[in-house]
């Protein structure tokens, strides 16, 4: 490409709104743009699109978190990927480049294909290319993932759930919040779902002393990945926690078990060999009961209930009525309860030097 051309793309670029979705990736490297209608997309790649119609989305998630308003004609670079949200939408990638929709604010392109009764239409896109390297090579979130490490994984503890709202984000911040409290490093992760920023700001809030997704391990998001890549990725961001000295990770796991990914996840003899231990948010007492039991049929150790259900005293009743041991937000953000329900865990001696702290 001529230097005038370049030189026209990235000054183009540097005017439009860049996606939390596309965090990690060096501005410098998109020097092509690949418009041609037969291009198929995959799965990650950089496109750079028109906001044609404001729909659901009225807003793009930029990589520092804050939510810029979008209107008809704004530019913007999203990473095609598929969505599924039982409250939102289910979306696809496109095998072309014509008209898609933005799926998600943190900066998802796909064809929606159901949506949640209760949501607007997607907000529609005109994708104008793939943004390429200087060989014309579409460039992908994969490029710009982290990097292997060796560093040995500290324990983990998993947070799944019954549903996308069951109050797994907030059990998981609660439990990094009650470690810090106990004296703990911990590092923070989620390793499914859709590129956004919400949960990693919330993590990162109660303490975490690094946190990192899917997105840092070259997802935009994880439905339909293969599930071999996102146990893969899930290690590499475990590693890299380790490599920021944390003593113990939270693992944030999307969705509900019976997502597609979450229950492959789930049942896999790899993953469970990553988790040390899990805790299950449910938003009911039944759900929190035949979700743990699911989880310990297939090998997990659950220690513990939390999520929305708490906000129940008598679905917490129920809940413990079943011998398993329940903690709300505020219980699990307490760190000598946060201690005692997870010290053993991570390391008994240092454990005790905590409480005798």
């Amino acid at each position: 490409m001529p230097r005038s051309n370049i030189d026209h793309l990235a000054t183009r670029l540097a005017k439009a709104k860049w996606a939390f979705t596309t965090r990690r990736v060096n501005h410098a490297v998109a020097q092509t743009l690949i418009a041609d209608p037969a291009t198929i997309p995959s799965a990650g790649d950089l496109v750079l699109a028109r906001i044609h119609t404001i729909g659901q989305h009225s807003t793009i998630e930029l990589p520092t978190g804050r939510k810029a308003t979008i209107r008809p004609g704004d530019e913007i670079v999203v990473s095609y990927g598929n969505r599924y949200a039982p409250d939102q939408f289910e979306a696809l990638v496109p095998t072309d480049l014509g008209p898609a929709n933005l799926v998600a604010a943190g900066g998802i392109a796909g064809r929606a294909i159901v949506q949640h009764t209760k949501m607007k239409e997607a907000t529609s896109i005109e994708p104008i290319g793939l943004l390429g390297d200087a060989d014309g090579k579409p460039l992908n979130l994969k490029s710009f993932a982290l990097t292997g490490s060796r560093q040995p994984v500290p324990p983990v503890i998993a947070i799944f759930g019954t549903s996308m709202n069951a109050g797994k984000t907030t059990t998981a911040a609660s439990i990094i919040r009650g470690l810090t409290n106990a004296g703990y490093r911990v590092g923070a992760a989620k390793v499914t779902g859709t590129g956004a920023g919400n949960d990693l700001w919330s993590m990162r809030d109660a303490g975490a002393v690094a946190s990192y997704d899917f997105t840092d391990a070259g997802f935009a998001t994880t439905y339909l990945a293969p599930v071999k890549d996102i146990i893969k990725g899930a290690s590499s961001v475990a590693s890299a926690l380790a490599m920021e000295g944390a003593e113990v990770v939270v693992m944030e796991i999307a969705d509900g078990l019976f997502q597609e990914e979450t229950a492959a996840l789930a049942a896999n003899p790899e993953f469970c060999r990553l988790l040390t231990a899990c805790v299950f948010a449910a938003g009911d007492s039944m759900g929190a009961v035949a979700g743990a039991n699911r989880l310990r049929d297939l090998g997990h150790e659950v220690v513990a209930v939390s999520g929305l259900v708490t906000c129940s005293p008598l679905g917490m009743r129920e809940v413990t009525s079943s011998g398993l041991p329940v903690f709300t937000a505020a219980e699990l953000c307490d760190g000598a309860i946060a201690n005692k329900a997870f010290g053993r865990i991570i390391c008994p001696e240092l454990a005790e030097m905590a409480l005798a702290g």
